[in-house]
C-alpha cells in the first residue's frame, strides 16, 4: 500500500470522528441532534471501514498467488493476535460494565453510611480484576506465537 493511500485512509478516519462531533456541536440544541450525529458517525465510520477493506483486498491479490504454507502460517499468527486482542478487549468491556454497576452502588451506599467504604472498594476492585484476567490470557496467547 502506498504512502498516499495510507495518508488518505488516516484522514478519512479522522474525518469520520471529527465531522459528527462538529455537527453535534454546531447543531441546534434539540433531541434530534443526537440522532443526526450518531447516524453521521455510523455512516462515515462504516464507509471508511468498507473503503479500507476494498483497498486492502485490492493490494493483497499478489499475496494470494504465493505459497499456501506461508499464507497459513500468516493466518495462524493473525488469528493468534486477533484472539489476544479479543480477550483483552472483551474482558475490559465486561469489567467496565461491572465497575459501573458496582461503583454506582458503592457511591450510593457510602453516601448513606461512610463506614462501609472499605467493603465497597473491595467489590469495585473485584470487578476490575476481570480486566486483568483478560490481559493475562492475552499475554499467554502472545507467548505461544
Amino acid at each position: 500500500m502506498t504512502l498516499t493511500v495510507k495518508i488518505l485512509l488516516a484522514a478519512a478516519l479522522l474525518l469520520s470522528i471529527g465531522v459528527p462531533f462538529g455537527a453535534f456541536i454546531a447543531g441546534e440544541r434539540t433531541k434530534g441532534r443526537y440522532k443526526k450525529a450518531l447516524a453521521l458517525n455510523t455512516v462515515l465510520f462504516f464507509g471508511t471501514l468498507i473503503a479500507s477493506a476494498l483497498v486492502m483486498a485490492g493490494g493483497n491479490t499478489a499475496l494470494a498467488d504465493e505459497a499456501a504454507g506461508a499464507a497459513s502460517a500468516v493466518s495462524a499468527t493473525g488469528f493468534g493476535y486477533l484472539a489476544a486482542a479479543l480477550s483483552t478487549g472483551l474482558s475490559c468491556v465486561g469489567g467496565g460494565i461491572a465497575v459501573s454497576a458496582a461503583a454506582s452502588a458503592a457511591l450510593g451506599a457510602i453516601s448513606e453510611d461512610g463506614s462501609i467504604l472499605g467493603k465497597s472498594l473491595i467489590f469495585v476492585g473485584l470487578a476490575e480484576g476481570v480486566c486483568l484476567y483478560g490481559l493475562i490470557i492475552s499475554f499467554m496467547i502472545l507467548g505461544q506465537l
